[in-house]
Order: C-alpha cells, then structure tokens, then sequence
C-alpha cells in the first residue's frame, strides 16, 4: 500500500479535505497518514480535532504549535515549531506523497518539511490570487515546492502554468467544496436550532464570518464597521462564526463577543463543524464578511454574497457575490442590492464554475496513477512562450 500524508489545521480546510480523506480512506491501495495541528488543538477555537475523530478518520501525529501569545512573530514562532516537531515525525514516519490544501502559513511549514525530506507534494488551490493577505505569498511558494497541482478553475490553472510548472502536471479538477454540497445530507432545521440552542429557527438568516486582513493594519476598524451596519439591519438573524488564527485573530474575536453578547438576533460560535456548517448555509438568506467560503461554497446554494474589503481581492468567482469596500455606506448598500428582486434573481439564474462535484475522485484517480512509478523530483522550469502568447491575444 501507497502512504498518502494528508496535513489539516483549521475547520475550513478540514471540510475542503473531508471527501479526499473517505476516497483514501476505503481505497485498498492507499494508506492515510493524517496529520492534525493549528486550531483543530486549540480549546479557544473550538478543538475541531473532536470533529475529526467523530467522522472516524485515524490520527497519526498531532502537531501543536499555537501559544496564546498574539503578535506579529507569533506565526513565524508557530512555522518553527512545525520544522522541528513533524520532521522529527517525518524522519520516522516516511509516506509516499503528501497532500496539501491552500494557502496558510502553517501550510508553507509542513510543505518545507516534505521538500527537505524529498516527498513529493500535491497541492490543491494553487493559482488563486487573495491580496490583501499573506496567504497570497505562501500560496505561490508551495506552488513551487509542489510536484502536482489540483486546481478550481481554467484561471488558475492558467496561473500555475505561468508560474513554471509542467502542463502535464496541472489539474483542473474543480473544487472539492462542491464535492461536500452535492453530496452532504443536511441537517434538519430542527436539530440545527437545538444545535445552536435557539428558540425558533430563523426566517431570514445571515451567515458572518470575518477574519483579519493580514496585509493591513486596521482590520479591527474595519469590522467595527461591519458591525455598525449590521447593528441597524435588524431583519436579519446572525450566525457569527469566530475569526482564524491569525494576527489580531483574538482581538476581533474579543470585538465581536462584547459587540454581540446584547443582540437579540445574533448567535456565535466557535466553530460549527462541517455538517453543520453546511446545512446552516443551505437555510441561510445571505452571506457576509471576507471568509472564502462566500466565494466557493455559498454560490453553490445561489445566495447572495457581500465580500468585503481587500481580503479577497484578485480572486475569482461567480455572479452572486458583490464586492465592496470597508465602509459603512458601502456594506450597506450592498446588503440593499443583494435583496434587490434583481439580484436575487441573478443568484437563481447562476451557475456554479468550481466543477460538478467530482474533485477528490479525480484527485485520487491521479494520484495513484502518479504513485505506480516511482516519481521524479527534478522539476525543469516551464517556460511560456511570450511571442506566441501575444500573437493568440
């Protein structure tokens, strides 16, 4: 049997990974190494490694790196820790080919560690473009630590190209989030309102989820903006999930607590898990805030989709979501538009351009394809040819 690594360590790439992690899981010729760190250990972010171990997928090594020290070393502190702890695992613990989703800096660890001990990487979500936050540089770099790439859209693969990787090593797969959607069995309203301990499931439900813009300073300004104007839009119900482990992660957090603890119409929690997660969106009316799940996974249930500030920026998506600045007036005219009788029917009419729920089948597929020869790690950069490029434009 093939080993196959495979490194989680937030709520969000969890649900991303879940269907990759069932295909290996009942494949006769593969073995699953799964790897759990970041937030999945943290009490303060809801220890979404329970999550893990009830969907019964097996551990192989915790890695803990987070403190409750929030500064700005603190994620060069935590990336530390990830090169000594796994490669004292990796060293014992060697698999065949390690898969890695994303974009964090906990991401760009484990992939140095792979690279150092000459294990290939299949990275999924490359080519995607998010500026106004570091991930954007950590994507790229494990882009070019990667030896295959798995991505969302034409766009991207595209983008990874121009990076100097081979074609022939390039995938357009579509999302994985798809996978989860199409495939999922929602949750009742019932045990979702028991779930978040209310009286009544919602009529009009929001979905809020806002993390810190890591390439500026004022992301606490900017959600106490966010917060304004939802103060004054009381026609809505709102699920606020907590912000990722990023600098000024707890301070919006904090924020958000204090802002929200009187709200008749508002509810937190740490992390709802992936099921949860998902049926909640399935009921939900709107999504707002700068998390990615607005641009990949609420499309997929044709809702609206406010996406604010620079989080995001440069990356691609659909009809049914509307960008708009940090600000007040903005934020607030764009909730109008996304209840406007137009726009919702422009959300109906859309179609969903991350794929047609067969991601991880095709991920998997490859993968043992690649895992029947032993693989190469010379990579030859990949030139484009400029004059050819012009001359198609």
């Amino acid at each position: 049997m093939k080993k196959v690594c495979v490194v989680t360590a937030t709520r969000a790439e969890y649900g991303l990974l879940y269907p990759i992690l069932k295909l290996i899981e009942k494949d006769t010729e593969l073995e699953l190494q799964l790897i759990v760190s970041g937030t999945h250990l943290s009490k303060k972010y809801g220890y979404t490694k329970n999550e893990i171990i009830q969907d019964g997928f097996p551990i192989a090594a915790e890695i803990d790196i987070l403190d409750d020290v929030e500064d700005e070393c603190a994620v060069s502190k935590a990336m530390g820790s990830v090169l000594i702890q796994f490669s004292q695992f990796i060293a014992q613990n060697r698999p065949d080919i390690a898969i890695i989703l994303g974009d964090r800096y906990e991401m760009m660890a484990f992939a140095t560690v792979f690279v150092n001990a000459k294990i290939p990487i299949a990275h999924l979500n490359g080519g995607e473009t998010t500026e106004g936050a570091l991930d954007e540089a950590y994507r790229h770099c494990i882009t070019k630590m990667s030896m295959y790439h798995f991505v969302n859209c034409e766009v991207h693969r595209k983008r990874v190209i121009q990076l100097g990787e081979n074609p022939s090593r390039v995938f357009n797969v579509g999302d994985t989030c798809v996978d989860n959607i199409l495939n999922q069995k929602y949750m009742a309203k019932e045990k979702l309102k028991i779930k978040l301990n209310l009286e009544k499931f919602p009529e009009n439900l929001a979905i809020v989820t806002y993390h810190p813009v890591t390439l500026e300073e004022n992301s606490i300004e900017q959600f106490q903006k966010l917060l304004d104007v939802l103060e004054k839009h009381g026609e809505y119900f709102y699920l606020f999930t907590k912000a990722n482990a990023d600098y000024q992660g707890d301070k919006l957090n904090q924020l958000l607590e204090e802002r929200t603890k009187n709200w008749d119409n508002a509810k937190l929690v740490d992390s709802m898990g992936r099921e949860y997660y998902i049926s909640a969106l399935k009921y939900a009316s709107i999504m707002i805030g700068n998390s990615s799940s607005g641009l990949y996974e609420a499309p997929v249930f044709k809702i609206p989709t406010i996406n604010i500030g620079n989080r995001q920026k440069g990356r691609v998506h659909g009809n049914t979501v509307i960008d708009c600045k940090a600000d007040r007036e903005e934020i607030s005219k764009a909730i109008l538009t996304a209840q406007s009788e137009r726009f919702q029917n422009q959300c109906k009419a859309s179609k969903n351009i991350f794929g047609e729920g067969h991601a991880s089948e095709q991920i998997i597929n490859s993968i043992k394809k690649e895992l029947k020869e032993k693989i190469n790690l010379e990579k030859k950069f990949y030139d484009i040819n400029f004059v050819e490029e012009r001359e198609k434009v």
